[in-house]
């Protein structure tokens, strides 16, 4: 993708920067490559949380379990309601347009596609904290861990995003036209809600990325002091946290990268030519940042024995080699019971 969007500076921009603030694709090819990315994405991604999602619901009856179940059956519905944003993005790529023309659709939209990234996000740092806490104070008590077991956190945190998304769905941030240097709108007001919606975009990704680093770190310096006991769950759980931060890495970071060279670009009031290509990368750079719905079954779901032994057994019985349950390896703790006990 990186690769595609250097083409840019084969591509004359006479008229690209005029297009880019009225949201249209100044570079129709590179876009309808953007809008191929997301069609696969969601081809791939709905069908692999659909069935995710139906084990959580019917096989491991997950309000019921006394693991970290609903946090992931969260983290699928959030990827599963962004999944279905795909469609609509990728068929206003193909049209011309970086957004719907239509008012009602284009807020929908951007509502949709922040409060589903931001509770992705959110749930899994918290349970990337959930696994921190199981194996760095494993006899601690917490008030993540009394909570889990309930919906009430899970709803807490869908409330708690919903005043996150209201200043992304203002002065058409879809169009990164923050902090545009335009005379005429050159407002005390203006500058207020472009400053809010920065600071949404960047801490929502900036500060779980934090959280992640400090309980990667910590997760690693209790496997390395292990001396005795099962270090094979330890090193699961180090696998589990250190995948997170790859899938961070690789789809959240370098939006936000681009979204600071966008930034410094428009306010150092650079040449169109630099404008235009600094909007579109970041354009395709969102676009890889929805491959966390792809990735985020395969992380936190597929890399417990257990429920990868059950998913295999449901959907590819002719794969499963029958035999003993295995160990739920997902987390150092010691493991449970086989009813409801997956994750």
């Amino acid at each position: 993708m990186m690769a595609a969007v250097m083409a840019l500076s084969n591509v004359s921009a006479s008229s690209s920067y005029q297009l880019i603030e009225e949201c249209d694709a100044t570079h129709k090819s590179l876009y309808n490559f953007y809008a191929a990315v997301m069609i696969i994405i969601f081809i791939v991604a709905l069908p692999l949380n659909a069935s995710v999602m139906h084990l959580f619901i019917f096989k491991l009856k997950f309000w019921k379990s006394n693991t970290n179940n609903v946090f992931l059956f969260n983290l699928v519905l959030a990827d599963i309601l962004l999944l279905f944003c795909l469609p609509i993005k990728a068929h206003n790529f193909i049209m011309g347009e970086r957004r719907s023309a239509n008012e009602v659709v284009c807020k929908a939209m951007l509502f949709m596609l922040f409060l589903n990234r931001g509770a992705s996000i959110a749930f899994l740092t918290v349970t990337s904290i959930d696994r921190y806490f199981n194996v760095v104070h494993p006899g601690r008590k917490n008030l993540l861990r009394a909570l889990k077991k309930s919906p009430h956190i899970s709803a807490l945190i869908w409330l708690l995003l919903l005043p996150l998304t209201i200043p992304t769905m203002l002065k058409n941030f879809d169009c990164c036209n923050s902090h545009k240097s335009d005379a005429k709108d050159d407002t005390l007001i203006k500058g207020v809600v472009d400053s809010m919606r920065e600071v949404v975009f960047f801490t929502q990704i900036l500060i779980p990325f934090v959280i992640l680093v400090y309980c990667t770190v910590h997760i690693i310096n209790r496997l390395r002091k292990k001396t005795v006991g099962d270090r094979t769950k330890l090193k699961r759980a180090v696998f589990l946290v250190t995948s997170v931060m790859v899938v961070f890495s690789v789809c959240f970071l370098p939006c936000t990268v681009a979204r600071v060279v966008l930034l410094v670009v428009r306010v150092q009031e650079l040449s169109e030519v630099a404008q235009d290509k600094a909007a579109v990368a970041f354009d395709g750079l969102m676009v890889l940042s929805y491959m966390d719905c792809l990735l985020d079954p395969l992380v936190y779901c597929f890399c417990s024995t257990k429920f990868k032994a059950l998913y295999v057994k449901n959907y590819f019985p002719f794969l499963s080699r029958g035999g003993a349950e295995p160990l739920d390896s997902s987390s150092g703790a010691p493991s449970q019971p086989p009813r409801n006990a997956v994750l």
